[in-house]
């Protein structure tokens, strides 16, 4: 019984999330192009035919079409499915670890947030504002219900409000001094303002220790994507975008922050 229990919960969870995952998608093609993410319902960009609801099943819709459109035959990018399943992978993943509580709810908002930013820089080098902002509000939201739901205590609300405050103040700063210093070593922009908005929202979701952890991982990845395109491509100054690692190592941070900080005090500072 706890088998199909549990079965069923994962079908339900990653069912949802390749659900959200259909909707990052069409945040990811239109919020760029300043078009509205609500209407008109998802067609097809060649033919403009608006698609059936069973042609929208997340996943499962792309198989069944044979990755082309109904009408016109035109490919359909195999990357709406990969979204669709790492979004369910996420969801998976973050209920696994925070079982039914109000974090695995949040948690799901803020991968969600990651990925679309993530996505939309992949795409066109830029971390739009709709997104870093709302999800910096939806932070602050997030650490001030955690202080207060459990207990109801007006200064457990207050302390976690102070959390995402100094949280977002501290990645604002960070990012913006990282730019500059950037800026004047290498005579031009080293990093875009998008970044240290989006490493605002992860202050405000994170808090302060866990994002400079995540800050951590971001640049550790970023250096060996960098290095690694450098030595593909020989030459120096290839722009990346850097919204994907600051969201994955937000990612790593949120399933693995704490036993990664164990970890290193462990090994750096032993118990005497």
């Amino acid at each position: 019984m706890n088998i199909l229990m549990v079965v069923s919960a994962s079908v339900i969870v990653f069912t949802l999330g390749a659900s959200i995952g259909s909707f990052i998608n069409v945040v990811v093609y239109r919020l760029p192009a300043g078009l509205s993410i609500l209407w008109p319902p998802s067609r097809c960009p060649h033919c403009l035919n608006q698609l059936k609801a069973y042609d929208n099943v997340p996943v499962l819709g792309w198989v069944w079409l044979k990755g082309r459109c109904r009408y016109c035959k035109s490919k359909i990018s195999v990357r709406y499915p990969v979204v669709e399943a790492i979004t369910g992978i996420v969801f998976l993943l973050v209920f696994f670890i925070f079982k039914v509580s109000i974090l695995t709810i949040s948690y799901w908002a803020f991968c969600s947030w990651l990925l679309a930013l993530s996505l939309i820089d992949l795409d066109t080098m830029t971390l739009p504002n709709a997104l870093t902002q709302s999800g910096l509000v939806v932070g602050v939201i997030f650490q001030m219900m955690v202080g207060f739901l459990p207990e109801a205590s007006w200064e457990a609300l207050i302390n976690h409000l102070m959390k995402a405050i100094v949280g977002a103040i501290l990645g604002l700063w960070l990012f913006d001094a990282i730019a500059i210093i950037g800026s004047i070593a290498f005579g031009k922009a080293a990093m875009g303002a998008g970044d240290a908005k989006l490493a605002a929202m992860m202050g405000a979701w994170l808090g302060w220790k866990y994002l400079l952890l995540a800050s951590f991982v971001a640049c550790a990845l970023g250096a060996l994507a960098g290095g690694g395109a450098m030595m593909r491509s020989r030459q120096l100054g290839q722009k990346i975008p850097f919204g994907p690692f600051l969201a994955l190592g937000s990612v790593i941070t949120l399933f693995g922050g704490e036993a990664i900080l164990s970890s290193y005090l462990r090994l750096f500072f032993p118990a005497s």
